[in-house]
Formats: C-alpha cells, sequence, structure tokens
C-alpha cells in the first residue's frame, strides 16, 4: 500500500512538473510572437490620422471646388453620369442620373430630377502599399471611386457587383442623403447669385 502511495505521489509530481515546464514554453513561445510583430504593422491612431490628413489634402487637389465642399460638408461625392446618347439635354440642367459615393460603401445610382434609388455597385480599392493596412483611408477610398468613374464609367459599373440598394446601405438614409445634397446645392447656388448680385 505504501508503494502505491509512493508511486501516486512521484506520478502527481512529475506530471505536475511537465504541465508547469509546458505552460512556461506556451507563454515563452506567445511573448516571441507578439516581439517578433513589426511595430510598423500595429494599428497606431496616430499614423491612421495622419493618413487620412494626407488623403483628404490628395482629395482636394484632385477634385473640383463644388466636389470638395460636398464631401467636405455632406461626406460623401455625388458624380453625374455619362449623358445617353439618345437623351435630350435636360431644362433643369440635372443629368438623367448620377451616383452617390461614399467611403467603403457600395457607389449608389439615381436619379437626381426625382430622387429615385437605382441601384448599389460593390467595388473595393484594397490598400496594397503594406504597412499592415487593408482598407485604404477613407478619403483615398472616394478619390479611387471618383476616378475610376470619372475616367471609365462603363467599366467600372460593368465590372462592380450591382444590387438594389438596401443590400448594404440604408435606402431612407441614402434618400435622406440625396434631399441633403439637393438642399445643399441650392443653397449653393443662392449664395453664389447673391454674391453675384452684390
Amino acid at each position: 500500500m505504501l508503494v502505491l502511495l509512493t508511486a501516486a505521489l512521484v506520478a502527481t509530481a512529475l506530471t505536475g512538473f511537465l504541465l508547469a515546464r509546458s505552460i512556461g514554453r506556451l507563454s515563452a513561445g506567445r511573448r516571441a510572437r507578439h516581439k517578433s510583430i513589426e511595430p510598423s504593422l500595429a494599428f497606431d491612431p496616430g499614423r491612421e490620422r495622419r493618413a487620412e490628413q494626407r488623403a483628404r489634402e490628395l482629395l482636394r487637389s484632385c477634385v473640383n471646388e463644388s466636389e470638395w465642399e460636398m464631401y467636405r460638408d455632406l461626406g460623401f461625392i455625388s458624380i453625374a453620369g455619362q449623358r445617353l446618347p439618345d437623351s435630350d439635354d435636360e431644362s433643369d440642367g440635372l443629368p438623367p442620373y448620377a451616383y452617390l459615393v461614399y467611403p467603403h460603401k457600395p457607389i449608389v445610382a439615381y436619379i437626381p430630377k426625382s430622387g429615385r434609388l437605382l441601384s448599389e455597385y460593390c467595388i473595393e480599392f484594397p490598400d496594397a502599399s503594406g504597412g499592415g493596412r487593408t482598407r485604404l483611408p477613407s478619403s483615398d477610398d472616394v478619390l479611387a471611386k471618383w476616378m475610376a468613374l470619372t475616367s471609365d464609367e462603363a467599366r467600372v459599373i460593368g465590372r462592380a457587383n450591382m444590387h438594389l440598394v438596401g443590400r448594404q446601405h440604408d435606402p431612407a438614409r441614402v434618400r435622406r442623403d440625396v434631399w441633403r445634397l439637393s438642399e445643399w446645392t441650392r443653397r449653393r447656388s443662392a449664395h453664389s447669385i447673391g454674391v453675384r448680385a452684390a
């Protein structure tokens, strides 16, 4: 009986020793892995803010004054679609259709005259610069979509995944944005007329 009790104590002590050693190795491995992560890959809020600031400056230098002010004031840009070959010029100056370009969301096609929402076009421009970031800064994402639409609208729309509005965008919110845009445009036009009259 004494021999069995001694054997059980030795087995328990040996198991405890091996378990403690395994835990120590596991902890050391985790510490080594955390130390091996490059500091440039860790999330840095300051670096992200600076990247967004640079992206805003680049966006401002590429788009026209109206589009920049729209983005600054509303958080998105409206881009007129290409005129259809068989469509007459609209007397009110509105294009037959346009796009709302949001950061990190699908592009929304709509009809400016009626405010009717047409569809969402999902395209993504990943950050290929490295540095541990997978998404472009918000303003760079808007600029990439703006450049793609203004240079080759048909190709962008042809390659994008198209869905009815509501898959990723809240239709009520987009309708509110269309209304906000029309009010913003109206106030801006009234202001410019007032400035010219003065």
